[in-house]
């Protein structure tokens, strides 16, 4: 087991590189649901300031 783990003396090659690409990996399926997360709240802020924008009573304009 122990020699199959030193990957035949290139051990310190290869276990990073499997980091990396496990890294790598959990990045590319986590970051689209970060991205949908980010979108989303800007989105109801957008929302909530066009509403807010709509819902002010015009002021009545001075008679002169």
């Amino acid at each position: 087991m122990m020699d199959w783990l030193a990957m035949g003396g290139y051990a310190a090659y290869v276990w990073p590189a499997y980091a990396v690409f496990f890294a790598v990996l959990a990045w590319d399926w986590l970051a689209p649901s970060f991205r949908k997360r980010k979108l989303m709240r800007e989105l109801h802020g957008r929302i909530a300031r066009e509403q807010t924008r709509n819902t002010r009573v015009p002021r009545a304009e001075a008679s002169a």
